[in-house]
């Protein structure tokens, strides 16, 4: 999945930010749970993208 930039996610509206956020969730709960069986990170820079992607999209609808 392609990282959001601000502009992107304020061009979305509220249905959309929903669906893009559930996306990522699952995303990040896909690479942490990957991550504790393995014991090893396999990308730890696109997992903290991810999360930085969420608070993006969080704030942004909190704005709107």
């Amino acid at each position: 999945m392609a990282i959001l930039r601000s502009e992107e996610i304020r061009e979305m509206d509220r249905e959309e930010l929903q669906k893009k956020l559930d996306e990522l969730k699952a995303e990040y709960a896909r690479y942490v749970s990957k991550s504790a069986a393995a014991g090893i990170h396999e990308n730890p820079g696109k997992m903290r993208e991810i999360r930085r992607t969420i608070a993006r999209v969080l704030t942004i609808m909190n704005e709107k």
